[in-house]
């Protein structure tokens, strides 16, 4: 059945309650079109959302600025905890950075999707809503069938349904057979928490930012969040099966963890027997440039797109920037299916360009090399941020 270009308000579906789902949403709201959000927690807090992001000014804060929500961000931002460190596995300081005016202030996930809860109209999300299909009618629309959901064996029909539900997503099908590819790299995800007081030699190590620790093929990753956390990330590269958390017994599985490390220097390995094992996640990625045929009322935003690497820090900013962009495009007021084709045209290319830095990152971040690549890593970091500025190596204040 062929479309027409029309330009009256659709209703839209967007599902996943994730920093772009979100973004898309409260900006949909500010210029009045309602949307409604399919989010598979049971409530905001049914499940850690992660360790910290660091938002960047074109991308994340753009996003923030257009959702009306900066001031809001700047309540609870650490612009403190922005500096850089980078050490060799026996424990010697090779570079440090402190940078706290930096353009790339850091929020916690949880803070980060409270912020735009907060911001949404109530029964905009609806929670415990698993989205099992999606499915297209003869009509032009498409069905939504979600557990605990009221559309019935029909599901609830939507003009527009945005998938924003991660690397898994079930909109992906619809417009692309592309499926996540497993990076060769396992990120084992720990926390400490009350760093400061009970630990304060990590606390210490770790300082105000982000610190890495790089042998072969393993690396180290130290980050500082609100609350005085400190979240770990264990990588190496191993076979996906290689490392599994045993839930029964999850401090046998860190002691097997913390033996990939067994050269490190002892201060950083405690970073892991002094840490509780959170997760265990193998690294997925859908292919650079991953791209699809626009298809009228369906398209993705977030890692359903363009899962990548978390070695740019590019992955919750490129959502928000989907959900940003998009939004700004339906409420353009012209044919809102062209501007779902607008968003895409604009989104392809940026995205494209984030996977290639991220999937570079990571086979360097995590790779046979020395600690050199985390220096330019860092290095490079620093030069976006403030252009023109070199950063040398060694240790610096």
């Amino acid at each position: 059945m062929s479309q027409q270009p029309t330009t009256e308000t659709p209703k839209i579906a967007i599902i996943g309650g994730g920093p772009g789902g979100l973004t898309l949403a409260r900006i949909l709201h500010i210029n009045g079109i309602a949307s409604t959000v399919f989010e598979r927690d049971e409530h905001a807090l049914a499940r850690p959302q992660g360790g910290s992001l660091d938002m960047h000014a074109d991308t994340g804060m753009r996003a923030l600025r257009l959702a009306g929500l900066e001031d809001a961000f700047r309540n609870v931002a650490r612009y403190e905890d922005q500096d850089g460190k980078v050490c060799s596995p026996d424990g010697k300081l090779l570079f440090s950075d402190s940078d706290p005016d930096g353009e790339r202030p850091e929020i916690d996930r949880t803070q980060l999707r409270q912020l735009f809860l907060d911001a949404l109209p109530g029964g905009t999300v609806r929670w415990g809503q698993k989205v099992e299909a999606v499915r297209p009618l003869a009509d032009g629309r498409y069905a939504v069938f979600a557990n605990g959901g009221d559309g019935g064996e029909a599901g609830e029909p939507f003009d527009l349904v945005v998938g924003a539900d991660g690397a898994w997503s079930r909109v992906r099908p619809l417009v692309s057979d592309a499926v996540p590819c497993y990076e060769g790299v396992i990120f084992c995800e720990l926390g400490i928490d009350d760093a400061d007081a009970q630990h304060p030699a990590l606390a210490a190590l770790v300082g105000h930012g982000k610190m890495f620790a790089k042998g072969r093929s393993r690396t180290l990753v130290g980050q500082r969040s609100s609350n005085a956390h400190i979240r770990v990330y264990a990588a190496l590269r191993a076979p996906e099966s290689a490392l599994k958390l045993d839930t029964a017994d999850p401090d046998r599985t860190r002691q097997e963890i913390a033996g990939h490390f067994a050269d490190f220097a002892p201060v950083l390995r405690a970073l892991i027997t002094e840490a509780k094992l959170l997760a265990i996640r193998p690294m997925y990625a859908l292919p650079v440039g991953h791209r699809w045929a626009n298809r009228p009322g369906v398209t993705l935003i977030g890692d359903a797109a363009h899962l990548m690497s978390p070695f740019g820090g590019e992955g919750a900013n490129t959502a928000m920037a989907d959900g940003a962009d998009l939004a700004m495009a339906l409420a353009d007021g012209n044919d809102w299916r062209q501007a779902v084709a607008d968003y895409e045209a604009i989104m392809f290319p940026r995205a494209e360009e984030a996977a290639d830095g991220a999937a570079e990152g990571l086979r360097g971040g995590v790779s046979e090399d020395a600690p050199d690549h985390i220096l330019e890593h860092v290095a490079a970091a620093r030069e976006r941020a403030h252009p023109g500025n070199r950063v040398d190596d060694g240790a610096s204040a």
